[in-house]
C-alpha cells in the first residue's frame, strides 16, 4: 500500500511538473493566449485599412471623378481654361504686387 501511495504521489509530482515547467506549460500557453489577442487586434486594424484601399481601388477603377480628385490634389493638375492660384503666408519674400501679377497673367 507504501508502494502504491508513493507511485501515486510520484506520478501526480511528474503530472505538475510537466503542467508547471515542461514543454507546452501553462505559463507559455498563457504567453501565446497573450500573443494571439495582440494578433487578432493588429489583423483587425490591417482588416479595416483594407477594407479602405480596396474601397479606393474600386473608385479608381470604376470612376473619373476619384482619379481627377486625386490628379488635384496629389499632383497639383488643372483643367483646361482654369487658373490655379496659391495663396501663400504673409512672408514678404513671397508677396507680389498686382501689376506685377497682371503682366504674368498675360
Amino acid at each position: 500500500m507504501k508502494l502504491l501511495t508513493l507511485l501515486l504521489v510520484s506520478l501526480i509530482a511528474v503530472l505538475q511538473y510537466q503542467l508547471w515547467y515542461g514543454k507546452g506549460n501553462w505559463i507559455t500557453v498563457w504567453d501565446l493566449e497573450k500573443q494571439v489577442k495582440t494578433e487578432r487586434q493588429a489583423n483587425r486594424g490591417l482588416q479595416s485599412r483594407n477594407t479602405v484601399l480596396e474601397a479606393e481601388v474600386n473608385d479608381l477603377k470604376q470612376g473619373f471623378e476619384a482619379i481627377e480628385e486625386r490628379a488635384r490634389s496629389e499632383l497639383g493638375m488643372v483643367k483646361q481654361d482654369e487658373m490655379f492660384f496659391q495663396v501663400l503666408t504673409n512672408n514678404q519674400d513671397n508677396l507680389i504686387e498686382v501689376n506685377e501679377l497682371n503682366k504674368l497673367l498675360r
